[in-house]
């Protein structure tokens, strides 16, 4: 699967849609001149592309050697311990390499984003919202990007906090960048940790960040702008979260203020929804106080709501495991209505997904 990704560098649908349409990346190799009979519109050089492969293993070796040496976990996207939100997207990496001791299938997720030249306000927002989040959802996982201003601000204000942060880098392992950052980034290793798509010794590239923007989105449940420019990476961040059906907020600001712009802009067109504080993002949410982790549903039969029950009766009255497309067929749903319905049963440890994204039935 890491050589499949490593030949597919910037065609993460594609990667996707290939490995659950052929069910291994051993079968996409060995299909890959004949992709035509399975897909109608996918370009003959991706056969080329996927045809550079076998000359990739040897440095898949290499790069599970480093990870052994320096205590990377590897996370294919069918392991269980791959990001729960982050599969339910249809471009999620299929390889992802993390540091630390995150987890990321925690109740609550939120990532929190914004220009990297922020304002004084923007910092006591930024810290003002997690400290905020925390008091009242101590299980929360922060998520950013170790980028300058509103980055490492929220990560900061985790550490301060207490609670659990991950940054998503746009590059290998290997290294910190900006290399300021350092020193934060070692500190949360004891309380979350580093997550990447990309392999050691990766350049440091412009697109690579914005690539890295479909993480940030995709591993919350919600993603807050609190200063954004009109231009700019955190605004390519809340749409790809409204893209996934995550719920995005921000902070509005005074019009002249260069540094909400953006978020102005955003609250203007229904790309985000308007908050002022912590409690205005958790009352959206319907988050309440979370539960101790030992305390968490573990059966098969814990209690659901009317729609999580519906997945479960259509899944064992089938009994066989059922695609997204099936159970929106199923419960005659669309499928954006079905997503967060299938996160929740598997953070209730009443479903999981299986190899070609389907959803098993624990205990069936």
């Amino acid at each position: 699967m890491m050589a499949l990704t490593m030949s597919m560098r910037q065609a993460s649908k594609h990667q996707r849609t290939l490995l659950d349409t052929l069910g291994s990346a051993t079968s996409v190799y060995e299909n890959r001149h004949d992709l035509s009979r399975f897909f109608e519109h996918l370009s003959p050089k991706m056969g080329d592309s996927i045809g550079t492969m076998a000359a990739l293993l040897p440095r898949c070796e290499e790069e599970l050697a480093y990870a052994r040496a320096h205590q990377i976990r590897v996370l294919t996207i069918n392991d269980d311990a791959y990001p729960m939100r982050l599969r339910q997207c249809d471009d999620a990496p299929l390889v992802i390499y993390t540091l630390g001791n995150t987890d990321f299938n925690t109740q609550h997720a939120v990532s929190i984003v914004g220009t990297r030249r922020c304002t004084e306000r923007g910092r006591d927002l930024t810290q003002q919202l997690v400290a905020g989040i925390a008091a009242r959802c101590p299980d929360v996982l922060i998520i950013s990007g170790l980028a300058y201003g509103i980055d490492i601000a929220a990560h900061r204000a985790a550490l301060d906090a207490g609670v659990q942060t991950v940054g998503v880098l746009a590059h290998g392992l290997d290294e910190i960048y900006p290399r300021t950052h350092r020193q934060t980034a070692i500190q949360m290793l004891q309380n979350g940790g580093l997550l990447t798509e990309f392999t050691s010794h990766t350049p440091i590239d412009r697109l690579n960040f914005l690539q890295r923007n479909r993480i940030v989105a995709g591993l919350a449940d919600a993603v807050v702008i609190v200063e954004s420019p009109v231009r700019g990476g955190s605004l390519n961040t809340a749409r790809l979260a409204n893209e996934y059906q995550r719920d995005v907020f921000t902070f509005p600001g005074r019009p002249t203020d260069p540094t909400s712009e953006g978020c102005n802009q955003l609250i203007r067109h229904n790309g985000a929804m308007l908050i002022t504080s912590a409690d205005d993002l958790l009352n959206d949410m319907g988050w309440e106080s979370a539960p101790a982790k030992d305390n968490r549903q573990k059966t098969l039969f814990p209690d659901l709501t009317a729609d999580e029950q519906a997945i479960v009766d259509a899944l064992r009255n089938t009994d066989a495991d059922l695609a997204l497309s099936d159970l929106a067929a199923a419960l005659d749903l669309p499928t954006y209505k079905i997503t967060p319905l299938t996160l929740a049963l598997e953070m209730k440890g009443v479903i999981k997904v299986m190899p070609g994204s389907c959803y098993h039935l624990i205990g069936s």
